[in-house]
């Protein structure tokens, strides 16, 4: 089916917006892909062009070997099929996290389809962020496959497993045996139309490493919690795919200083 060119100037906005958050990320996209025009769009996707198309893989600048993929599945809603076809290829491939851009809300129907997974993968549940709804998708051993829903606000799920957290990959343990997690992140689309970092009223963020949060917290003899706070929900913590623990610096113009420098702490 051929797309309206309203759907394919929409994806084409999408996509930019994912790969601008993906370099923001600390990821390794080029010049010329951020800076694609609508019209290399169509000739390199075609104007029959299929969401699934659009696919997208990445590694980190700093590490290689931490790539992430970004998925725009074909249906308004996805099923257990699609969800497998995807945890089954980060499987074979090793890649530990993604994201996936739908094209509406998880539904009650989508919770029905999380419910069937449950039954037949060894679904676990906990709260992560509040507002949003994610996947973590794990391989056990001997070839089986585990999902975890890390379910929001209004998710309709039961959450509080207390599953081990740590800001480069998710680690359970199972009998004395850790697991490796993947990270699967449900994004909609709409929340793409429009890159928020680029708006003139919001300041630059840089999200420190563990060094610099430690030298900072050192420097100004203050403790991680003493610092100002940033909703984990927050849209450009979102963006920026923060978590809990992390420190964001902002900087701001300012009239007498030249720049205003703030840190705000990720709760």
């Amino acid at each position: 089916m051929t797309l309206s060119d309203e759907e394919i100037k929409r994806l084409f906005r999408i996509r930019r917006t994912v790969m601008q958050m993906l370099r923001d990320r600390g990821y390794f996209v080029g010049d010329f892909e951020i800076n694609m025009s609508k019209e290399q769009f169509i000739a390199k996707f075609g104007e029959n062009m299929k969401r699934e198309d659009l696919v997208i893989n990445k590694a980190l600048r700093n590490d290689s070997s931490d790539q992430i993929y970004v998925f725009f599945p074909d249906e308004q809603k996805v099923g257990v099929k699609t969800m497998k076809t995807y945890t089954n290829r980060m499987k074979s491939e090793n890649v530990f996290r993604a994201i996936l851009v739908v094209q509406q809300n998880l539904t009650p129907f989508a919770r029905t389809c999380i419910q069937e997974i449950s039954a037949k993968f060894h679904l676990e549940v906990f709260q992560l962020l509040v507002g949003t709804i994610q996947l973590l998708v794990g391989g056990l051993g001997g070839g089986g496959l585990q999902i975890m829903v890390i379910g929001g606000e209004g998710c309709g799920c039961e959450c509080g497993s207390g599953v081990p957290y740590s800001e480069d990959k998710v680690v359970r343990q199972t009998d004395g045996i850790n697991v490796l997690l993947f990270l699967l992140f449900i994004i909609q689309e709409a929340e793409l139309l429009v890159n928020i970092k680029e708006h003139v009223l919001v300041p630059e963020h840089q999200v420190l490493t563990n060094e610099e949060k430690k030298t900072l917290l050192k420097r100004y003899t203050v403790k991680e919690t003493q610092l100002p706070r940033i909703q984990v929900t927050d849209p450009i913590a979102r963006y920026y795919g923060l978590k809990r623990g992390q420190v964001v610096k902002i900087i701001r113009p300012s009239e007498t200083a030249g720049r205003y420098v703030t840190y705000r702490y990720v709760v």
